[in-house]
């Protein structure tokens, strides 16, 4: 029986299906944490042979007790992983301190983590990447701004999500934020893309090779959902593309990932660019070695008639996939904010769209910046489809009422 650490099982919420099929397939599933063992969903606590507290979990030689301690009384740990960026580097370092050798090792952090060592990785792939500049200065920060033009966009060179990520359109927003940037960050700064976002999301095995593929398409960018509260919109495909599908192999490659679930970002150009290529073309954004935040592995579930849970977890535990494929469709996150006004209530959006919703919830605070206080998830055959669900769920009341006018209009017209 192997053993496998998971740390933080609990959160997000929705992991604890990892640890499930985990046990389900014969492993023995140690569990570290710092929420109280109490509060552990059931789901969660019948998933795990152990779980082990701690304190904090941003403490390294806290979890570095509970692993050693994990390791005396279970036998050498296989595996270790949480699936969540903002552990990624952690989890390397106990590996490589306990010899797991399944993952990451903290030599390997710099090009998973540093969005200036990717680059190199992209450019091994053959992908075109935007130009960029640490931001050491200003005065280098006026000149690469002056060398690519406005905007251009500034933020962490390692960082999770949008955080603290913004758009520069002139000279005087530039002074802006390098006065106010945060001095224990290091920035990267970046011309600005035109493009929609498209993502390649797969579960990669030990020899480098997808047992599982598929996609995400976002029509507005993480950083603007984040800086402006936009609604948040993103939606599964029913079929990966074959240039996505082509640039997320070569980017497996060239970044040696193995025995992980993934999540590659790349931009589809709206528009010809410099350096970049023409409008349709794909660019490179990031990697992340995990799975898409939030909801994405139960819309995954849902737009294909699967399990990627299992299929993560039997790539632990056989190196391939025992999941047979079911039948695609689109399936679309809706994000709305408590702070805006919509034309439709909750109970007219179930009236209307009950069919086809898969799960509602109110999102935790730590989610609602980059995904809304409550949201839906809707299947749908047609990318058509998607679009209509999205432009009811997301309308405002205004808009309602202009579509409403032109309607009064033509009825009057009619009788005269």
């Amino acid at each position: 029986m192997k053993n496998i650490i998971f740390i933080s099982p609990n959160f997000p919420a929705n992991y604890w299906h990892f640890c499930h099929e985990l046990k389900a397939n014969g492993m023995n599933v140690l569990g570290i944490g710092d929420q109280p063992y109490d509060e552990l969903s059931d789901e969660l606590k019948n998933s795990l042979n152990e779980y082990y507290k701690v304190t904090d979990l941003e403490n390294y030689e806290e979890k570095y007790r509970a692993v050693a301690f994990l390791a005396f009384k279970h036998g050498r740990i296989d595996w270790l992983e949480s699936n969540n960026e903002y552990w990624l580097e952690h989890d390397a370092r106990l590996r490589t301190d306990f010899n797991i050798t399944t993952g990451f090792q903290t030599a390997d952090i710099s090009r998973a983590k540093y969005k200036s060592k990717m680059k190199k990785y992209f450019q091994r792939a053959h992908i075109p990447t935007a130009r960029f500049r640490l931001a050491t200065s200003l005065k280098t920060c006026q000149a690469f701004a002056a060398e690519v033009g406005y905007p251009i966009i500034a933020k962490p060179d390692n960082g999770v999500g949008a955080s603290y990520t913004c758009r520069i359109d002139n000279d005087e927003q530039l002074q802006a934020f390098y006065k106010g940037r945060r001095r224990n960050i290091r920035y990267i700064l970046e011309e600005y893309i035109a493009g929609e976002v498209n993502s390649y999301d797969a579960i990669i095995d030990s020899h480098g090779d997808p047992v599982f593929e598929t996609g995400n398409i976002s029509p507005v960018s993480i950083m603007d959902i984040v800086n402006n509260e936009e609604n948040s919109v993103y939606y599964i495909l029913n079929e990966l593309p074959e240039d996505i599908r082509q640039a997320g192999r070569a980017t497996v490659k060239s970044f040696d990932v193995k025995s992980r679930f993934v999540h590659f970002e790349f931009f589809r150009l709206a528009k010809r660019q410099k350096g970049l290529g023409k409008k349709g073309d794909l660019a490179a954004l990031e990697v992340n070695m995990r799975p898409s935040g939030g909801f994405s592995p139960d819309m995954m579930n849902f737009a294909h008639s699967t399990n990627v849970y299992k299929i993560w977890a039997d790539m632990i535990a056989y190196d391939r996939s025992t999941v047979a494929a079911g039948k695609d469709a689109y399936c679309a996150f809706a994000g709305l904010r408590d702070a805006k006004r919509y034309a439709l209530s909750h109970e007219e959006i179930m009236k209307k769209y009950g069919n086809n919703i898969r799960m509602v919830e109110r999102l935790p605070e730590a989610l609602s910046g980059a995904m809304g206080n409550r949201m839906y998830l809707a299947v749908f055959d047609t990318e058509d489809e998607v679009q209509a669900f999205y432009k009811d769920v997301l309308m405002d009341p205004e808009q309602l009422q202009a579509q409403a006018r032109p309607r009064r209009r033509r009825k009057k017209a009619a009788k005269n």
